[in-house]
């Protein structure tokens, strides 16, 4: 089988287990923390992006 040069597979999973490795110790409580902190980081990232493509 020939080898691809990306791979979603095994990217979906090496994020999986990264995110696994930071949430596995963690309250229920904590873990809503971390994804409400990750929603808002990727939210502000999205709005830079765009703020830039405007600017041209």
């Amino acid at each position: 089988m020939k080898k691809k040069a990306f791979d979603c597979v095994e990217m979906a999973r090496a994020c999986r287990e990264k995110v696994y490795e930071q949430t596995k110790d963690m309250t229920p409580q904590q873990e809503i923390e971390f994804y409400r902190q990750a929603g808002d980081e990727f939210r502000r990232r999205i709005a830079d992006a765009r703020r830039k493509r405007r600017r041209g």
